[in-house]
């Protein structure tokens, strides 16, 4: 029996994915939680095999939050949940050490099929993305501008990509105006940028944020 542990912050969804695996036999759900800090607490002491997480958790960034649980329990398999289609966030979650990405819209009919691969020791991503995240993983392809950005400089960017302010931005990461603005100028290096508002344009063209 597989064990699934869900972190969604939406009650619907949770209720949504327990249903689909209340069908299968061989897939029970052992545990759900609604937040990042919820999720921390609860999977430590949770027997489960896959954890179903959430990226868009309200009180923590879900990149952040797989690497602590990576850190706590780093053989816990883990399926990254999203809003956002594969390409735009697998690559960095898969390199992040998620064992797979789906999509909301995809759940309803590779969820089960996603959990039964992982849970026998191979990666899932859709069909369609695989091939081109392999060849991004090889470097047979070049990344996109966003993809070669750090973890917090890519939060920074779909920040800065929702119109938060720089002031904005250091008061929820809890660090200094200074240290954002040091994060804002590699970013605007490393993406041959000039100003914020080509970063605004950048993120909403390629769907960085809601």
């Amino acid at each position: 029996m597989t064990k699934i542990f869900i972190a969604d912050d939406h009650a619907l969804i949770r209720e949504g994915l327990k249903t689909i695996l209340r069908e299968e036999s061989d897939i029970t759900v052992v545990g759900e939680a609604q937040s990042a800090a919820e999720t921390l607490d609860r999977i430590v002491k949770s027997d489960c095999d896959i954890l179903v997480l959430d990226l868009g958790l309200p009180d923590r960034p879900g990149l952040e939050v797989l690497r602590e649980i990576k850190r706590i329990r780093p053989h816990l398999c883990v399926l990254i949940l999203s809003m956002f289609p594969e390409d735009r966030f697998a690559l960095r979650a898969l390199k992040g050490g998620a064992d797979g990405y789906l999509s909301k819209e995809s759940a309803a009919t590779e969820l089960v099929v996603a959990l039964r691969r992982i849970a026998g020791g191979r990666k899932y991503v859709s069909e369609d993305i695989s091939q081109d995240l392999l060849e991004k993983v090889r470097g047979e392809v070049p990344l996109m501008s966003h993809e070669t950005l750090s973890d917090r400089e890519f939060q920074i960017l779909r920040m800065i990509g929702s119109g938060k302010t720089i002031s904005d931005i250091a008061a929820q990461l809890k660090v200094s105006v200074s240290t954002v603005n040091t994060h804002r100028a590699h970013i605007l290096e490393k993406m041959n940028m000039h100003a914020n508002a080509e970063l605004m344009r950048y993120v909403i063209e390629n769907k960085l944020v809601e």
